[in-house]
């Protein structure tokens, strides 16, 4: 859904989505035929528009196809690719401002979409001879008229239904990968690129220009006629130029979510326009207490001296880990990694909700095995320091961070990861034992331990994976992500919910425990499987380069029912690893009690939107910053540095963190079945 106004570009990251290439080039019949043998009477069928004026040796310019190049830069936009196309898109929504407008079904014709082995897209569009679009009469001289069609040539991809968009798919008018070009610090206006326009014949008027208002479609517009059949408005130059062209070659306009490329520039000058953009349009300055000019006078000199990419880069981490975002990021750099953490004692710790430290993991034949220690031994003291002192100071390769609660359980993972050849002198009781040992081990090359810090799921698993649970008859659904293959993703949901309803499971636990985010707007869309009602969930503000303020989206993120609707009772299982649209997706549930959220910790607490902070560095280095700010309907900032708190908090046990037992799933099955008996 790159195009629409439903939910903000970018929430919890991107708006893109998917399918099919069938051109729609006539009008379909509501009426069924009349059997064989009755007398029924049938309405007469709507007439068709005049035919204009057809290619041929007295016009052979008219248009009849639109191709081009779809050029991108945002590293989202590759989610898209799945079943890609191009739409004559219906601008009714635009000239009538109305972000609601959904594109009629007979009004869209699409075309197909090559993606070349780089990766680099090309599209064709073939023209119907005679559109089906929304006829609007655009001359403002107060008189009805029959008036024009008017389209922009736009990249979308379909999630939701058959292979046409619908409501889920997006509304409105397209705000990027289009043939138009639209500026969003006004109101998403459309103030540039190509628009085709159909008349049904030479007698209808068209906008030569913007007028004195600077906007499209306005009183003040001036106008002229325009011929009957196809044009192309070239709205760059003034006036505008309206031609005719048998086959067209227009590049679509990627628009703001184009990358911020500064990768041409010096080390130098690179910090310098991303530090001015960000330093403006970061939108937790005051909730963070962020003083920029002093960030600025700290890392900018080693920035100004670094001599090569490992320098450049080392400075940028520390500026980046500066600033206490989850969403700030920086690209991943190995050799670093290995120099910082390369170095590993063969064990893993995680810290209890009591405040003890157990060795969860021992890696065979590596120091700490060597060494005698076990798993679940408890940690006592790390350098001569208090074991719990030292995991304050450790620094995480992966942060920064939104919450102190992430914070310290990455703090704790990276405990056991030093410097190659380090030594570390340790005290520790193996389980059962009273005696406490000492012990100094020397770090090795091992990486087994690194690994199990980040297993996820399986490469090739199912984005989404559902059973019903043998001993309970409760259905469980773990969503691993909202990013990936939306059409996928949204087909595996419907009929996994479609699935809970015909089979009357009885209640319904949704693992969320490591979704890393996505895109917000589908999963805003899943939860409008489990509400009977709409309703608006927050705001998101942007800052606006002409007033110099952060403003709000004109349309707020909501959850809309959707075609079917599961009614039983949910818990929701939540963690630290549950970040940005995983985060969204949980509080949408929380919402007059409609789930129960279940977890050991808060989520991530990191929820600012990222689409539009992607930046290219020297060096083939990439930043990103969040530039969109989530508030609540009452204006309070959401989410972002506490996270979803738990309904019920289930305690960090040593049960649990050896992998005895999911006491986090435990207890939700305990609760779910208490709920529904």
């Amino acid at each position: 859904m790159r195009n629409s106004y439903r939910v903000p570009v970018f929430l919890a990251i991107f708006a893109l989505v998917a399918i099919s290439c069938k051109a729609v080039s006539s009008l379909g019949s509501d009426v069924s035929p009349t059997p064989v043998g009755t007398s029924t009477p049938q309405p007469a069928p709507t007439p068709l528009p005049p035919k204009p004026v057809q290619p041929g040796a007295s016009n052979p310019d008219e248009p009849v196809l639109i191709y081009g190049d779809i050029p991108y830069t945002s590293p989202f936009f590759i989610d898209s690719l799945g079943e890609p196309f191009v739409l004559l898109e219906d601008q009714a929504g635009f000239v009538n401002r109305d972000r609601d407008f959904e594109f009629p079904t007979s009004s869209q014709v699409i075309g197909p979409v090559t993606v070349h082995p780089d990766l680099s897209l090309t599209y064709e569009l073939p023209l119907p001879s005679i559109p089906q679009g929304t006829q609007v009469d655009v001359d403002q001289d107060g008189e009805q008229d029959a008036g024009v069609q008017v389209y922009a040539v736009a990249y979308w991809s379909n999630t939701w239904g058959d292979p046409f968009l619908e409501e889920r798919d997006g509304t409105g008018w397209s705000n990027a990968s289009a043939s138009t070009i639209v500026d969003p610090d006004l109101d998403n206006e459309i103030v540039g690129g190509t628009l085709v326009v159909w008349a049904p014949d030479g007698e209808q008027l068209f906008p030569t220009g913007f007028g004195p208002d600077g906007r499209l479609f306005t009183e003040d517009d001036p106008v002229a006629p325009i011929s009957a059949g196809y044009n192309l408005v070239n709205l760059d130059q003034d006036p505008f130029q309206i031609y005719k062209e048998a086959q067209s070659d227009l590049t679509l306009a990627e628009g703001r979510s184009a990358l911020n490329d500064y990768s041409d520039q010096s080390y130098a000058d690179a910090f310098e326009s991303l530090f001015q953009k960000v330093s403006r349009e970061y939108p937790f300055t005051q909730d963070k207490g962020i003083d920029w000019q002093a960030l600025y006078e700290q890392y900018q000199p080693a920035i100004a001296n670094a001599r090569d990419d490992e320098q450049f880069y080392r400075a940028l981490k520390d500026f980046a880990s500066s600033i206490p975002d989850g969403h700030v990021g920086l690209s991943y750099e190995p050799n670093l990694l290995v120099k910082l953490h390369g170095g590993g004692l063969g064990m893993l710790v995680e810290e209890l909700s009591d405040g003890k430290v157990i060795v969860t993991h021992v890696i065979p034949g590596e120091p700490a095995d060597r060494e005698g220690i076990e798993v679940g031994a408890e940690l006592l003291s790390w350098n001569d320091a208090p074991v719990q002192d030292a995991i304050a100071a450790v620094k995480p390769f992966f942060g920064p961070y939104s919450t102190e609660h992430t914070r310290r359980i990455n703090q704790a993972r990276f405990l056991t990861r030093v410097p190659p050849d380090s030594e570390v002198e340790l005290s520790y009781q193996n389980p059962g034992q009273n005696d406490t040992q000492t012990v100094t081990l020397q770090a090795s090359d091992e990486f087994e331990s690194l690994s199990l810090l980040f297993s996820g799921q399986d490469e090739i698993d199912l984005p989404i994976q559902a059973e019903v649970l043998d001993d309970s008859g409760l259905g469980y659904i773990k969503i691993n992500s909202f990013l990936g293959d939306y059409r996928l993703l949204a087909s595996l949901w419907e009929y996994y919910i479609n699935n809970l309803i015909d089979y009357d499971v009885p209640g319904l636990i949704i693992d969320l425990r490591n979704n890393g985010g996505g895109y917000g707007g589908l999963a805003y869309d899943f939860a409008g499987y489990l509400f009977d009602q709409e309703f608006d969930v927050y705001n998101s503000l942007y800052y606006n380069n002409r007033t110099g303020e952060f403003t709000e989206d004109e349309k707020p993120a909501s959850i809309s029912p959707a075609p079917l609707y599961y009614d039983k009772p949910i818990i929701v299982l939540v963690s630290p690893d549950c970040v940005s649209a995983c985060e969204g997706f949980a509080y949408a549930l929380q919402q007059d009690g409609r789930s129960t959220i279940l977890g050991q910790y808060p989520t991530a607490g990191a929820f600012g939107s990222v689409g539009l902070g992607q930046f290219a560095l020297p060096g083939g280095i990439s930043m990103q910053f969040p530039f969109g700010r989530p508030e609540t309907l009452d204006g309070e900032l959401l989410i972002e540095g506490t996270g979803v708190l738990p309904d019920i908090l289930v305690p960090v046990t040593s049960e649990s963190v050896l992998n005895q037992e999911d006491t986090v799933l435990q207890a939700a099955i305990e609760e779910l079945l208490a709920l529904i008996n």
